[in-house]
């Protein structure tokens, strides 16, 4: 009954450690008192009133079969409560420490109590055997020492052994030695010995301790005078060191011993033995040879118990008498870290929520080591990264507490793993596992693989089309990991954006309501829910961007002046046009966008010309050729604008080269323009307001420059290309029509610079550059082509363009309103 009393106290302690307040108190204490000893007051010292010891429940928690100490719960006096034997608990130990555990309720505090066990002299010192026969030679000498077995002691400190007195006699006195662990003696030779006047010697050797009274022992000693052998043996040295590892093999040696003996024959032969000094342990750790001195290991050797051990080797002759000589051996026991920790896990908890606190306690661990000194400092942590910790609750207990976040929906399990280890060389460790439950609650929003869905829908499709599918996870388990699918109700161009797509609450499919034109509308942008069934719900949103992809529906548009259905143009060239000599610029614009809207001009009429070139991306004509008095005067021409589209839409014109002997001879056309030699013409209020115009519009365009920059620096749309506008240096020109923002580049020539607009129809990837070269070829590059060194290649000169000067103007004129209508 008393046993399974002991364990509920246990199973109590360790529920309990992990909220004790811990304190510790130290006493003192005599061995072998009597029952009911006052030790100390443990409530006064503890600062507990007497009254609340029974209330809350105070008792002495043993961690043996015998309790040795219990409380007084009236007065609060700690007294002995058996029998306490010093030496039945640490035997030889300076130190001898009882570790009391007292244990209170309401709350609950564990309170650690050391009580000193002081020694008294309760035992006498006493020999192994109760008597001795030495057998000395007539002949020994004067000073000549003999060893003599020691006395052990149980006590210790001022109690142990402290002297030897020899009874009164004429030959003999006794020399004392005080070592580290015991006090011997050694028989001292005074006087020379006759055997034929005292054959025999009787004495008594008393042994003391250091108690008041002190106590004693003898030994009665008988002395053999023996005929005369004049030689002892002799060791090479007195003093013998030698160092051991601990639990080495039985049989192994450790060291030889090798005396002389000047001695011839049977006088010279030596035998080797130990000489016994009373403690029974250690005389059988070790065995020497008696033939050839060798020491070998006889018994168990453990640090923890006998980290020295002092042997005494008698070197005996086989002389008549014999004669002997005495060495110490020191041996010194090297630890070794020959005991792994153990560990003691005891759970608290079944299962731990995934929001419970940092510190919450999981389970409590207690630790310990047999072996001593480094090798029994052992060190407790949990291996790899777990979101526990150990929190020391005093040495070698801890508690297991959570220390970090717990996610159910990450890590439903535990697998932890407590390792402890020493500080032995090699360290021995031990592990112990223990398995966590994570138990769940409802607190992970439906979660979507990217905050933004980028969809891409071809004008003109069929309404119910498909644009996307939305997929989103919940890691939550049942109800809560059900999910339903909505658009968040917005607005596009005023117009509801649930009237134009249409999402399946179920399955997540985006379908639209109705058809869509790229060039009134190019992206849409709207949001979509998803709302799991928890209580209360959890959603997340994502952005959905949908655009328009462009399809070829748009023909290209010649511009003025040759726009006039029908209508056949007339351009006059001299005939000393040089190679190369500018005609007229063809000019039209797509309202598609991208390749839709790459315009490739030729002449489709009269095939094979080779008087006339036209550039396929500018719209130039020019001549390839001078005149010859074989061409005719007239060239009629069809120019053929044709975009990138597939299939590809085009249109035409046609125009009408005359060849002039002088072009100054012509009635002015669109390329000339009176100017009045006084006051102010209509030509420079033209160009009055072209400039003014212009101006205007660039600082517009540089203003929403730097708007699209700070638009794009914000990073909403920092994936998406703006559309790029260059100048080329060969003074082409293609136009797109659209309603979004562009960039705008001008040329300091402005008879060659026109502007070239690209909108984006979708985002290119790498927003693409298109450009085109002076071979009238279309590349591809990643930045705006320079524009510093081409300027002036190919410029005809100013004396073939004197006289179409004011027709230059006015293109000019219209390129610019064109271009920023």
């Amino acid at each position: 009954m008393y046993i399974f009393d002991l364990l509920v106290v246990r199973v109590i302690f360790y529920i309990c450690l992990w909220k004790t307040s811990l304190s510790q108190i130290i006493y003192s204490v005599n061995e072998e008192v009597n029952k009911g000893t006052v030790v100390g007051n443990i409530a006064k010292d503890l600062k507990i009133g007497v009254n609340e010891l029974e209330t809350r429940t105070f008792q002495i928690v043993s961690g043996s079969n015998k309790k040795y100490f219990d409380v007084n719960l009236k007065t609060g006096a700690l007294f002995v409560n058996d029998r306490i034997d010093r030496e039945e608990f640490c035997e030889r130990s300076q130190r001898c420490v009882v570790n009391v555990e007292a244990l209170a309720q309401n709350p609950h505090s564990l309170y650690r109590i050391e009580v000193n066990i002081l020694d008294v002299n309760d035992h006498a010192p006493h020999f192994r055997h109760g008597s001795l026969v030495i057998n000395i030679t007539e002949d020994a000498s004067t000073g000549d020492r003999f060893h003599l077995p020691v006395a052990d002691d149980a006590d210790v400190g001022s109690n142990s052994l402290k002297d030897y007195r020899l009874s009164t006699n004429e030959y003999f006195s006794v020399d004392v030695h005080s070592g580290h662990e015991s006090v011997s003696a050694e028989f001292v030779l005074q006087k020379g010995l006759d055997r034929e006047k005292q054959s025999v010697i009787n004495l008594v050797l008393t042994a003391l301790d250091g108690g008041k009274p002190p106590k004693s022992g003898t030994l009665q000693i008988t002395i053999n005078v023996m005929d005369v052998n004049d030689n002892k043996p002799v060791f090479s040295k007195s003093l013998y060191k030698v160092k051991i590892k601990e639990n080495v093999s039985v049989g192994t040696k450790i060291m030889s011993l090798t005396a002389t003996d000047l001695d011839e024959g049977t006088n010279s032969k030596i035998i080797y033995s130990f000489i016994e000094r009373g403690n029974e342990k250690r005389d059988g750790l070790f065995a020497v040879i008696p033939e050839t001195g060798e020491i070998v290991v006889k018994g168990q050797i453990d640090y923890e118990e006998t980290p020295a051990i002092e042997l005494r080797v008698q070197a005996r002759d086989k002389g008549s008498p014999p004669k002997s000589a005495q060495c110490k051996v020191l041996v010194e026991v090297l630890d070794e870290n020959d005991n792994a920790p153990e560990i003691i896990v005891t759970p608290l908890l079944d299962r731990v929520k995934e929001d419970a606190k940092r510190g919450a306690a999981v389970a409590l661990v207690k630790v310990s080591d047999r072996d001593g000194g480094q090798n029994g400092i052992v060190h407790c942590s949990v291996k790899g990264s777990f979101p526990f910790k150990l929190e020391s609750s005093y040495s070698n207990h801890y508690s297991l507490v959570v220390d970090g976040p717990l996610d159910r929906e990450s890590i439903s399990e535990y697998i932890i793993t407590i390792s402890a280890s020493d500080e032995g060389t090699p360290p021995l460790s031990s592990d112990s596992v223990l398995t966590v439950q994570v138990s769940d609650v409802n607190d992970n929003a439906p979660l979507f693989t990217a905050p933004i869905t980028v969809a891409y829908l071809k004008e003109n499709g069929q309404v119910g089309s498909h644009v996307t599918k939305m997929v989103a996870n919940d890691p939550d388990d049942g109800v809560n990991a059900e999910l339903s699918y909505s658009i968040v109700e917005t607005t596009n161009m005023d117009i509801p954006i649930s009237t134009m797509f249409h999402i399946n609450s179920i399955n997540g499919e985006i379908v639209t309501l109705q058809s869509f034109n790229y060039e009134a509308a190019k992206r849409f942008e709207f949001q979509v829910q998803a709302t799991d069934s928890g209580i209360p719900p959890l959603s997340a949103n994502v952005t959905v961007n949908v655009f328009i992809l462009d399809e070829n529906d748009n023909s290209p548009v010649i511009l003025p002046p040759y726009s006039e259905p029908g209508s056949v143009n007339t351009e006059n060239i001299p005939y000393s046009a040089e190679v190369g000599y500018f005609v007229a610029k063809i000019r039209a614009v797509d309202a598609d966008s991208g390749y839709n809207a790459l315009l490739f001009y030729h002449i489709t009429e009269p095939k094979g010309t080779n008087l006339f070139r036209i550039g396929t991306s500018t719209g130039e004509i020019r001549t390839k050729r001078r005149m010859s008095d074989n061409d005719l005067k007239t060239h009629p021409l069809v120019i053929t604008v044709t975009d990138h589209g597939e299939p590809s839409l085009s249109a035409t014109v046609s125009m009408d080269v005359v060849v002039t002997e002088r072009l100054d001879t012509v009635q002015p056309s669109l390329r000339h323009v009176p100017v009045k030699e006084e006051g102010f013409s209509d030509l420079n209020l033209y160009l009055l307001i072209a400039i003014v115009s212009v101006s205007v519009i660039f600082l517009l365009s540089l203003i929403g420059l730097i708007a699209a920059k700070c638009y794009r620096t914000d990073g909403s749309f920092s994936g998406y290309s703006a559309p790029v506008v260059t100048t080329h240096p060969d003074g082409s020109w293609s136009y797109s029509k659209s309603t979004q923002q562009y960039d705008v580049c001008f040329s300091s020539d402005t008879l060659k610079s026109d502007v070239v607009v690209f909108p984006s129809p979708f985002p290119p990837a790498d927003a693409e550059l298109i450009s085109i070269n002076e071979g009238d070829t279309f590349t591809r590059t990643q930045t705006l082509p320079s524009t510093g060194k081409a300027q002036d290649k190919d410029r005809p000169p100013k004396s073939d363009h004197g006289s179409t000067s004011g027709q230059s103007e006015g293109r000019r004129q219209t390129c610019s309103c064109c271009c920023f209508s």
